[in-house]
């Protein structure tokens, strides 16, 4: 722009500036629109011979014609000041916390454009906290979570351990006390393991390799490495897998990890004389692997709960019973790293958990995950 177009633009910047509230711009810009009309008509009938009559008749059309654009602007910026407001007001209203606001304006223009954008910046402010405070609710569940699986072993190992120190106890009594030591340091290693394996796949830290992985070979010594505990309380453990089955692509150590952590809950979860069947077949966007036990299932309202940390539904609610309630987190945060879902599937008896994977290529190949 010119510095001779600057400079009524400078002078009409500050005249809007000092005319105040748009209520009376509008009216100043009426103003500055109507008067030189009406002059105009004035200056014409009075240098025109007309008779006294004539006269009277364009003052009360000038007059008129005045009055209806001075009405008609009113109306108009009533309008656009009742937009202005709903806007102002809504915003104040976020301002103080509220976050069910809908700004709605009367007209289709600018206004109702920026009431739109400020509608959008609410629902994504209102998304934004609505995220926070689930965070903050998932925190601090796993914080008391974590609390209370940390204090029972080391409340146990503090006894134990002034046992032994104090030479309470002797001989074969002192040898239990050291192997229940042992197990509850046990214990609280994988809970930290669980823990830190957790929130780094969580946190996207990953960097594991990829390679083609024969399922029915890892499936198979998986079982075999669970059969002592299944045998143990009589639980029968038995691989289903096709010998045609194409390798997976996948890290076989982290796998394996999540086969163990779904064979070692169905266990857990199925009396004795049941079963637990380990299957993968082939299906047409990759592979799917279940894990079904014949035990006594799970409840409806606790289905979409299951894969969540430090959840234990049924009577494992109270925390009482084995575990920490990290495996299937892990296991569904190990099979969505490569690429798959888990869930669980439809079953008439006891519980099916499946997994899908992706085929791995036809050549070995090795990349991170």
């Amino acid at each position: 722009m010119s510095r001779t177009g600057r400079v009524p633009a400078a002078i009409a910047r500050r005249a809007r500036g000092s005319a105040g509230p748009l209520s009376r711009q509008f009216a100043l810009a009426v103003a500055i629109a109507v008067a030189p009309v009406l002059l105009a008509l004035v200056v014409v009938s009075l240098l025109m011979v007309v008779s006294g009559h004539a006269a009277l008749l364009v003052a009360v059309i000038v007059s008129a014609a005045g009055i209806l654009a001075v009405v008609g602007a009113k109306l108009l910026a009533d309008g656009i000041l009742s937009d202005v407001a709903a806007i102002r007001d809504g915003l104040e209203a976020v301002g103080q916390g509220e976050r069910s606001v809908v700004i709605a304006t009367t007209a289709h223009d600018e206004l109702a454009e920026l009431a739109l954008a400020a509608n959008a910046m609410i629902a994504h402010l209102r998304a934004e906290e609505l995220a926070r405070d689930q965070s903050d609710a998932a925190r601090r569940d796993l914080v008391a979570a974590v609390s209370h699986d940390l204090r029972t072993p080391i409340t146990s190992l503090r006894l134990l351990a002034e046992a032994v120190g104090d030479d309470i106890v002797q001989g074969e009594v002192r040898r239990g006390y050291l192997e229940r030591m042992r197990t509850h340091i046990d214990a609280l290693s994988a809970l930290i393991d669980d823990l830190f394996e957790l929130s780094r796949l969580e946190a996207g830290d990953i960097s594991w390799s990829l390679e083609q992985v024969p399922l029915r070979e890892l499936v198979g010594e998986t079982v075999e490495a669970m059969r002592v505990q299944a045998e143990a309380k009589g639980v029968l453990v038995v691989a289903n897998v096709p010998d045609a089955l194409l390798p997976a692509r996948a890290n076989p150590e982290k796998l394996q990890r999540v086969l163990f952590n779904l064979i070692q809950n169905a266990i857990r979860h199925t009396p004795a004389d049941g079963s637990v069947v380990v299957r993968a077949e082939p299906v047409a966007a990759g592979i799917e692997v279940e894990v079904a036990d014949s035990g006594d299932g799970i409840l409806p309202e606790e289905r979409d709960r299951v894969f969540t940390a430090f959840y234990r539904g049924g009577v494992d609610a109270a925390r009482s019973g084995e575990g920490a309630g990290l495996g299937l987190a892990v296991s569904r945060a190990i099979v969505e790293a490569h690429g798959g879902r888990i869930w669980l599937a439809e079953s008439a008896i006891g519980t099916r958990v499946r997994f899908s994977l992706p085929v791995a290529g036809l050549h070995p190949s090795r990349s991170s995950a």
